[in-house]
């Protein structure tokens, strides 16, 4: 079979191995379609090279089918549909109180250990999940970054006819867009890309970029001078967690989705005064999973349209280069049938 090591320096090599026999609690998959991930594109660039180690297999917004199966599991069957929750919580202690998905010691599949960009791919089965029958492996593929969105509403508690607001109109902030909107939310889309402003626009979203809009008027305009209700910071950008607190109602939330490496400026003013709230929101959760499954398979959200590529397992080296030359680009597959 095939697989694409990255080898450090925006390179990966495509070589020969053998498939990996699933031991006791391990299922071993036929991967279909892996999506190429900010997070891919950061290894990509060298970024993560210290946790990743190359030469390393990478890559986890998966679907495939079940090919063999480990002693010791049960609920599947070869031939499943099913996605990964890249997961690996068995370092857990007492200590992180429960909360599986970020507790300390977490291992990413993908990037602390072998990843999809491969043909076939052995992992624990407790991170497997059924897609539903007959659904399309493709839109499957985006069950990883729609269960983040999944997850951001449901902690940021989204409720019909709020106004909410996402910074950033990248694939997850257009996801959070998608899942708020199908929560019954009215959302704005605040972004400086206007290729990405007219495809939000193009999915029936009010888009406008902050820097020719006042957003914060707009946002008191669009809630009878109330303000937002909440606000996804998604964008990662330091003015717009600056700002951010201008948009908001008063008691109005905020969910941090974006990553910010360094401390950045809050208006901790506006917290007090308008007794704000804020949480961070990391990854997903089982249920989370679930619920993006059941959207990808109601065909309720244009999900087909955030596919801007398909490329096969060997251009993988082509994929990430023509990303970093179109930046505009949603959300490329990579196709690891061929």
């Amino acid at each position: 079979m095939k697989a694409a090591y990255y080898e450090g320096n925006k390179t990966f090599r495509i070589a020969d191995v053998a498939p990996v026999p699933p031991g006791p609690g391990e299922v071993r998959l036929n991967v279909a379609y892996v999506g190429i991930c900010g997070t891919d594109v950061h290894i990509y660039h060298g970024a993560m090279d210290a946790r990743v180690k190359p030469p390393q297999i990478i890559g986890h917004e998966m679907s495939g089918t079940v090919a063999e199966i480990g002693p010791g599991v049960d609920g599947l069957a070869v031939g499943d549909p099913v996605v990964v929750r890249p997961l690996d919580n068995r370092a857990e202690t007492p200590a992180d109180r429960g909360h599986s998905h970020i507790c300390r010691n977490l291992k990413f599949i993908g990037i602390d250990s072998p990843g999809a960009y491969q043909n076939s791919w052995t992992v624990p089965a407790f991170t497997v999940h059924k897609a539903p029958a007959g659904v399309d492996l493709k839109l499957a593929a985006l069950a990883e970054p729609l269960a983040v969105a999944c997850h951001d509403i449901r902690l940021g508690e989204v409720r019909k006819d709020e106004l909410a607001v996402v910074i950033g109109g990248g694939p997850i902030g257009m996801l959070v867009a998608l899942v708020a909107r199908e929560a019954g939310a009215r959302v704005i889309v605040s972004e400086v890309n206007e290729t990405r402003l007219a495809f939000a626009r193009e999915l029936g979203f009010e888009a406008v970029n902050p820097a020719r809009v006042d957003l914060p008027a707009l946002c008191r305009e669009r809630s009878g001078d109330s303000g937002a209700d909440i606000v996804f910071e998604v964008s990662g950008a330091r003015a717009a967690a600056a700002t951010m607190t201008d948009l908001l109602a008063i008691r109005g939330r905020i969910v941090v989705v974006a990553i910010y490496p360094k401390p950045v400026e809050l208006n901790l003013f506006q917290f007090f005064w308008k007794e704000l709230q804020m949480r961070g929101a990391r990854v997903y959760e089982p249920e989370d999973y679930e619920k993006a499954l059941r959207l990808i398979a109601s065909k309720s959200l244009p999900l087909e349209r955030l596919i801007t590529d398909v490329v096969p397992l060997e251009r993988i080296q082509n994929a990430f280069a023509d990303l970093d030359a179109a930046p505009n680009a949603m959300k490329v597959l990579v196709d690891c049938t061929r």
